[in-house]
Parts: structure tokens; C-alpha cells; sequence
């Protein structure tokens, strides 16, 4: 997707640690005009799916699998990093591993949300080695539901998330997809 990765070369900063900074329009700050056009894009790719929901993790992936959800015309869930007082513990749990933070979490998605009638897209904004996205396909596997796919905003195909056995048979399409990044040498899309 061009305007995606116009946003990543003109806004985008790449820090130390292989981290693309794009908070400035994705994350924290969101722009709610790309991510209308991201979640236009992904409805075109997966509108043959009858996707009955739409999974992310919380909280980054929530303003994108919104814009889906949106035009896909079904509700979004996301997957907590912690569970609450208000949250029973009817639950599928599936641990996973924050790149950007640095440590383990087990995502909690309520039985009552993801079921085996369910046609699942998961959507996040990134994909690096994969360990959010594993964990989100063994929540919908736990549940029975059908996984139709996965709707990637930032894909750092370097470091090969999206080729991890636990994702074989399951179409991932990425919105910008990086070839390799570096401070010094930018940022170059496959």
C-alpha cells in the first residue's frame, strides 16, 4: 500500500534495536483517514471471506481492526494483555512475547467472543517474528474458530514472522512490507 509506506519514509524513524517509530500516525497518534483506507484495503482483500469478526491484540492493533471491522460490517475483538476484575475466568489464554517491550504476557480473549462459528481475520500493526500473531491464531484455534487470514499493517519481513510453520495455510497479506531498515541506511520495502 503506497500511502502507507510514504507515511513510513517521510514520518517514520528508525531507532536503534531494529525499531520503526511510527507512533506519529499509527500507534499513539492515530490517523484516522490511513487507517480508514487501511481498513478499506484489507476489506477489499478478505471480502470474500464472510469474516464474522475481526481479533487483534491489545492495544495498537484496536484502531486498525476497528476501520476493518467497520467495513467488513462485523464487531472486533481484542485479545487483553491482563485480565480485570470484570472479566470471569471463562477464557482462551495463549502466551506471547512483546518485542518492543521486552517481556512475556498471556493475551485473554472471553469464550463468549470467539467461538467455533466464527470466520476470523486477525489484524495487527506489525508482524516481526511472529510471536503476537502465533498467539493470536492459537487463540482461534482453541476456540474452533476458522482463521481466513491475517491483515498485517507493518510487516518487517526480515525478520520472518510470516514464515513460521504455525502459519501455514493461512493467507497473510501486509499492508507495507519492509525488506530491511537501518538508522543510517533507511528503510527499503520488498
Amino acid at each position: 500500500m503506497k500511502l502507507l509506506e510514504q507515511r513510513i519514509l517521510t514520518e517514520g524513524k528508525v531507532l536503534s534495536g531494529d525499531v520503526l517509530k511510527i507512533d506519529s500516525f499509527l500507534n499513539q497518534q492515530i490517523d484516522v483517514k490511513l487507517l480508514d483506507e487501511i481498513g478499506k484495503e484489507l476489506t477489499r482483500l478478505f471480502k470474500d471471506e464472510n469474516v464474522t469478526k475481526v481479533l487483534t491484540a491489545e492495544s495498537s492493533g484496536i484502531a486498525i481492526a476497528c476501520f476493518a471491522a467497520l467495513h467488513l460490517g462485523c464487531p472486533a475483538v481484542f485479545a487483553r494483555k491482563s485480565k480485570s476484575s470484570n472479566i470471569s475466568d471463562n477464557l482462551w489464554t495463549a502466551k506471547a512475547h512483546s518485542y518492543t517491550h521486552g517481556n512475556d504476557y498471556t493475551m485473554i480473549v472471553s469464550k463468549d467472543y470467539i467461538g467455533p462459528e466464527d470466520r476470523v481475520l486477525i489484524v495487527d500493526d506489525f508482524l516481526a517474528n511472529g510471536s503476537a500473531l502465533t498467539a493470536l491464531v492459537s487463540l482461534c484455534r482453541q476456540a474452533g474458530a476458522f482463521v481466513v487470514g491475517a491483515g498485517i499493517a507493518v510487516e518487517k519481513a526480515y525478520q520472518g514472522g510470516s514464515k513460521l510453520p504455525e502459519f501455514e495455510g493461512i493467507r497473510i497479506e501486509s499492508m507495507a512490507k519492509i525488506a530491511s531498515m537501518d538508522p543510517e541506511k533507511g528503510i527499503i520495502f520488498e
